[in-house]
């Protein structure tokens, strides 16, 4: 199944998005497609709102994901700050093409999240994996980087 990446003015990208009840095998089908979809498109996230779909859950680039020792999917997560110190850098989004703004967020996040085989996780991201957690939680939240 090929993916569409959602575009603004799309009303999914707006609306808080429901939690994932139970992690069926249609879910992780959906998982891989949309791993393919971000490859292709060039991304290094992609939240379920971004292709249609109305559920708490994202995922991030692989190659990232092994860089910092982390999953590549979060379902029903939450990324809170735990910095004062923020950084100011531009940021994109696959939803809203040839955009790029100065998001300013801050340096560090805490994690808690489960995967696709529903293994929990906690733990403080840091540098360019703060950054994107923070990007792609925005977007279950309804808020894209032009809301910011």
């Amino acid at each position: 199944m090929n993916l569409l990446i959602v575009k603004k003015p799309n009303k999914i990208l707006s609306k808080e998005l429901e939690d994932v009840k139970e992690i069926t095998a249609e879910i992780k089908r959906l998982i891989l497609n949309m791993q393919k979809a971000m490859k292709e498109a060039g991304g290094i996230g992609l939240a379920a709102n971004q292709v249609g779909q109305d559920m708490q859950f994202f995922i991030i680039d692989e190659i990232l994901a092994k860089e910092y020792g982390v999953p590549s999917v979060y379902i029903n997560p939450e990324v809170k700050p735990y910095s004062k110190n923020f950084e100011e850098l531009e940021e994109g989004c696959l939803s809203i093409p040839e955009t790029w703004l100065k998001i300013k967020r801050p340096k560090k996040v805490k994690v808690k999240t489960m995967d696709e085989n529903g293994k929990k996780y906690k733990f403080i991201a840091k540098g360019m994996l703060a950054r994107v957690l923070q990007h792609e939680y925005d977007h279950l939240q309804g808020v894209l980087i032009t809301d910011k």
